[in-house]
């Protein structure tokens, strides 16, 4: 039989104990265990290959891709059969260009310093599907609620340039309502403030993005954080703005006007119960799509890599919750705008019964409210990654939201106080271990400079990275484990593998004796621990004590499997 690598995701914080293990040397406490996560996500100098190494991009559009590799700098790139149409830059490890035909295009990419070299073979497909791996990167939203300056987009996109790209974190994202002149955060939301163009086209306010000014929209400020290497996203609502609708304008590229493309009055999709800024479009018309048509031009043309769409997945009002010929509508339009465009949308919980369009449609889709720093919010995310566990795939992810860690809610006028965020440590491990196996997008909230040792620890470890970045693209499975009271969750991984987590749901300290067949192992695998990253050594079964609100994060390496029509899903 074939040797199967098996892999086994617990995060904890106080002590993990395996019975028989040969070498294992567990820490006792939870600040020891804390203190060894820390020295352990410390990058090793020579060069290490990380991220996302399968790449999806559409035909005749340009790439936007850097080379994740963690190590000392200066560093040297080399490409070895690098498709025709990309070029590479050799000390930034950015390569730009773009490919004129459909296809599977690989090349083997390596990297060189004073301590040593690596390499990585990567692919690129050239088609239809973007986001064959989730997508990683950090979202002003949480930190600056709807009044996010341009410095501080350029302050965190360096700190992430930085400190986080060498592992795979590659997209910046500018939430909320950047065309509202008047945003303090304090401010409730207010329409009077908006700024829009003569086709009634939201525009950057220039107050707070001065690059913008001349009517150049995000193109310079996009053009800055792709020569980072990084990725440009931005959030916009669903339908037309009300004051270009007031005003009648013309619907840029056609021979429309906005009273036309907007919804009927009795119709409650026309308005969002929460933004006053638009109307609802109806996009079963040519005029509608005209509209949808006519901002993803002008996303392309600035240069924007991600589009978060608001008010979109579920409106939460009406009989009708999901707007299916607008998610079209903005779909194709940004298929056809000349850029490949990551569609997120927004908010959530997304509705299973139409996970058939998701997947059509959108890259990730949220499975959530507006997720924030409490308990009782990651708990409930449990049980809505296994609504969807079996409604995802490479290019589609169901979205557990943007992570709450470090300093947040700095300027935001929707959530209060400012803070550091109220998630324990076991909490965020859990948090982390989760959404690397579910996989889940994994976007950033905090105010990135700010970073302690810790946070920044637990968004470097490469080895869980790997696990949300699995090419594979299979989702997490949650199975009954008798005798267990932990969630145990089994996912498929691209070298035949497989992920297992265990977490701890209660409020209070649980005892866990996991026997490998029970999820599917043999009798005596090997055992790592990823988030110490540290071999444990060959064990018949696990012991564990489980802290409140935690979990463990292990590698098993098994010769043996038992068939997953044996294992009890849920």
């Amino acid at each position: 039989m074939n040797k199967i690598v098996t892999v086994l995701l617990v995060s904890f914080a106080l002590a993990s104990i395996s019975r028989a293990s040969e070498n294992s040397t567990p820490a006792t406490n939870a600040n020891d265990r804390f203190k060894q996560i820390i020295a352990a996500a410390k990058s090793d100098a020579a060069p290490h290959f990380n991220g996302a190494q399968v790449v999806g991009i559409q035909p005749n559009t340009p790439l936007v891709y850097s080379l994740a590799v963690s190590g000392e700098r200066p560093m040297k790139f080399l490409a070895r059969g690098l498709p025709a149409g990309f070029s590479l830059d050799a000390h930034s490890g950015i390569i730009t260009g773009s490919l004129l035909k459909s296809g599977n295009f690989s090349f083997t990419a390596k990297a060189k310093n004073s301590f040593g070299k690596a390499s990585a073979k990567i692919k690129i497909i050239s088609g239809d599907t973007l986001a064959l791996t989730p997508p990683m990167g950090w979202n002003s939203y949480d930190a600056f609620g709807d009044c996010v300056v341009e410095g501080e987009v350029i302050t965190n996109a360096l700190w992430m340039q930085e400190h986080l790209q060498p592992f795979g974190w590659d997209t910046i994202v500018v939430d909320f309502r950047w065309y509202d002149s008047l945003a303090d955060g304090s401010r409730v939301q207010n329409p009077e403030g908006v700024v829009f163009d003569e086709f009634g086209r939201f525009m950057p306010a220039t107050n707070r993005f001065p690059s913008a000014m001349d009517g150049k929209g995000f193109k310079a400020l996009a053009d800055q954080i792709h020569a980072m290497g990084l990725k440009f996203g931005i959030h916009i609502m669903r339908g037309i703005p009300r004051r270009a609708v007031e005003q009648d304008l013309p619907i840029a590229g056609t021979s429309f006007r906005a009273t036309q493309a907007v919804r009927a009055t009795n119709d409650p999709a026309r308005v969002c119960k929460w933004n006053r800024d638009m109307f609802g479009v109806d996009a079963t018309t040519e005029v509608g799509r005209g509209w949808y048509a006519s901002i993803a031009k002008q996303y392309a043309a600035w240069g924007v890599d991600y589009i978060k769409c608001d008010d979109i997945s579920n409106l939460q009002q009406g009989t009708n919750r999901y707007p299916q010929a607008e998610v079209e509508a903005l779909a194709n339009a940004l298929k056809t705008s000349g850029r490949s465009i990551v569609l997120s949308l927004s908010p959530g919980p997304a509705l299973v019964e139409k996970s058939a369009s998701l997947k059509q449609n959108a890259n990730l889709w949220r499975i959530s409210m507006d997720f924030w720093d409490n308990w009782l919010a990651l708990n409930r995310n449990f049980d809505l990654f296994a609504k969807w566990q079996t409604n995802g795939a490479p290019g589609h992810w169901p979205d557990g939201d943007m992570i709450p860690f470090g300093h947040i809610a700095i300027r935001n006028c929707d959530v209060h106080p400012p803070r550091w965020t109220w998630f324990k440590r076991d909490e965020q491990l859990t948090l982390m271990s989760l959404w690397a196996l579910a996989p889940s997008p994994l976007m950033l909230g905090m105010n990135l400079p700010d970073n302690d040792n810790w946070t920044t620890a637990i968004l470097s470890n490469p080895e869980v990275l790997a696990l949300n970045q699995d090419k594979l693209g299979k989702q997490a499975k949650r199975i009954s484990v008798s005798g267990v009271n932990a969630d145990v969750w089994v996912r498929e991984l691209a070298d035949g593998s497989h992920a297992v987590g265990l977490f701890n749901r209660t409020d209070k300290i649980i005892s866990v004796t996991l026997n490998w067949k029970q999820v599917g192992l043999g009798a005596k695998p090997k055992v790592r621990d990823l988030w110490l990253r540290q071999d444990l050594g060959k064990c018949r079964d696990y012991f564990a004590e489980i802290p409140i609100h935690g979990c463990a994060l292990l590698r098993v390496i098994d010769t043996g499997l038992i068939p997953a029509s044996f294992l009890n899903i849920f």
